[in-house]
């Protein structure tokens, strides 16, 4: 199927040929003729299908319909609710590259930056207005944002707002919006919570929902280290030098963890930064970009602050500590192995995460690849001097030593080289939507 089967306008066909998309991914076919027809969608997309396009396009196509006249500034009628900052910077440039041939006026608004500069825009006119909740409510009650004319509601990782508790500002947001709109929720998974949301607010929708409920990419390779918690760091950054990895989300429990990870890398000889709700909106904003455009070889996050990151053909994710929830693992390790690419998902597993290793297990319904590597077997004594070959490339991978179990797992890519995957000196990767 093409992008032009499912009626879309011609100014925004040429904004996707221009980006490169040949033909819409499943979420994309099912969801675009759903929101072109104007009706309610309650959608599961795992992230990196996506997903972003699937509402982002049809929507910017009913946008470009003349508004309704209205007194003063043209309003707002349609609005994105999202749970992160950076979700939020993202969707707004998607929004720029597939509007760019619309007459859709666009704005974000989130937190940890000034509000005046999102007023002006605002009192400027805005059709369509990606936020946080916490941010539009700053808004609602400065009477700085007039909702009166919204046509679409689109929540986006609503599995996610609901995670962090944005129960009760989605329902004061939802009671200062009209009745008479059309409703569109995205979503990881269908919970329990996640139907009940719907319920509450969605008028006979479709279903789409284009993968099995905590599946786990099928192209995304998966293994568990076992070392001791204290040698975690100079494992991590033995594989990013003996592998040459050369671009690598970390995650860590805390913000404090993430800060004090960055800093050890640094030590060993290896651009890192960190991203936490604790960095101020621009440190974030420069560590994703630098990370982006791999001026920084290794980004750690703690699981809030990486929700919405979007980086084609991240090939290495590294679970530093296991999530004590274990669908935060499949969030996790799915900012790699997107839109078809190959990736790879590594966990440093110590020995109190067994239980945490074990519900992952269960969940994703398949037993992790344990592989240990030579050097940095649990409860063998460490070394004087670690070994952390961070600033050379050796030909060869570091030896393994698999358990007899996974024997068959042997040349499960324990170090490969990502010499094909890393980019070139100063190039960008392509933000995909």
């Amino acid at each position: 199927m093409s992008f032009s089967a499912l009626g879309l306008a011609e100014g925004l066909l040429r904004a996707v040929a221009g980006e490169g998309y040949p033909q819409p991914t499943p979420i994309q076919a099912q969801a675009i003729p759903v929101v072109l027809s104007g009706r309610d969608l309650l959608a599961a997309a795992q992230t990196g299908t996506g997903k972003t396009a699937a509402f982002v396009l049809p929507v910017l196509q009913r946008l470009s319909a003349p508004p309704v006249p209205h007194g003063g500034p043209r309003p707002v009628r349609a609005l994105v609710l999202v749970p992160t900052r950076e979700l939020a910077a993202q969707i707004a440039e998607s929004v720029r590259v597939y509007g760019r041939h619309t007459p859709v006026r666009s704005a974000a608004v989130f937190g940890g930056v000034s509000l005046h500069p999102q007023i002006d825009a605002l009192r400027r006119g805005v059709d369509l207005l990606i936020a946080t909740p916490g941010r539009l409510l700053d808004h609602l009650e400065q009477r700085t944002v007039n909702l009166s004319a919204l046509q679409v509601l689109v929540l986006d990782e609503a599995d996610r707002m609901l995670d962090m508790g944005f129960i009760h500002s989605l329902r004061r947001i939802l009671g200062a919006l009209p009745k008479a709109r059309q409703n569109l929720l995205f979503s990881a998974t269908f919970s329990d919570e996640i139907r009940r949301l719907a319920a509450g607010f969605l008028r006979d929708p479709a279903t789409v929902e284009v993968a099995p409920r905590n599946a786990t990419v099928e192209l995304i390779a998966q293994r568990v280290h076992p070392v001791d918690k204290s040698r975690k760091p100079a494992l991590l950054s033995y594989l990013i030098g003996a592998g040459n990895w050369q671009q690598v989300l970390v995650f860590c429990r805390t913000k404090h963890g993430a800060n004090r990870l960055a800093q050890q890398l640094e030590r060993d000889g290896i651009v890192a930064a960190a991203i936490h709700g604790n960095k101020s909106q621009g440190a974030r904003t420069r560590a994703l970009a630098d990370f982006k455009a791999s001026r920084v070889r290794v980004l750690v996050a703690t699981d809030i602050a990486a929700r919405g990151l979007d980086i084609d053909q991240l090939p290495h994710v590294v679970n530093f500590e296991l999530p004590n929830v274990p669908e935060d693992y499949v969030h996790r390790i799915g900012r790699t192995g997107r839109a078809g690419a190959r990736g790879e998902a590594v966990s440093l597993v110590s020995a109190d995460e067994r239980d945490q290793l074990r519900d992952i297990q269960r969940l994703i319904k398949r037993q992790i690849p344990s592989v240990t590597i030579e050097g940095f077997a649990p409860g063998s004594p460490a070394p004087a001097s670690e070994p952390r070959p961070a600033q050379h490339r050796p030909s060869q991978p570091p030896h393994a030593r698999v358990q007899p179990q996974t024997q068959r797992n042997r040349h499960a890519r324990p170090g490969r080289s990502q010499h094909s995957a890393a980019p070139r000196q100063g190039q960008s990767r392509k933000v995909r939507s």
